[in-house]
């Protein structure tokens, strides 16, 4: 399973929670990229996966949350990393555009 290139104008994306739209970009068994549109007030529920997450903020102003401490506010050009079974989640500041890497892919975002 994988897509070696990938045009996000080309893809349609899922939306998953609500005011959040992933578009899953090019991935093999090692890494996958993701784009997300973020509506602002949406929310991500606090949740863990065994896939390494590395993102850069494009445009926004999102606030990450953390168990294991106090969170923090993400925006343009910021980039963060959480590490595999870290519990986080999110809640959106403003419109934001977000891209993510996860390192192994993560095989319930190859559905797009």
């Amino acid at each position: 399973m994988n897509r070696k290139r990938a045009d996000v104008k080309k893809l349609a994306g899922k939306e998953n929670p609500p005011g959040i739209v992933r578009t899953t970009m090019s991935y093999n068994s090692e890494s996958m990229l993701c784009h997300f549109l973020m509506s602002r007030e949406a929310r991500i529920p606090m949740h863990s996966h065994p896939a390494v997450q590395h993102g850069y903020v494009v445009r926004g102003r999102v606030h990450f949350l953390q168990k294991d401490g106090p969170g923090f506010e993400a925006t343009t050009g910021t980039s963060y990393v959480f590490d595999s079974m870290e519990e986080h989640g999110a809640e959106v500041l403003e419109d934001s555009e977000i891209i993510e890497c996860f390192s192994p892919m993560r095989p319930e975002y190859a559905d797009n």
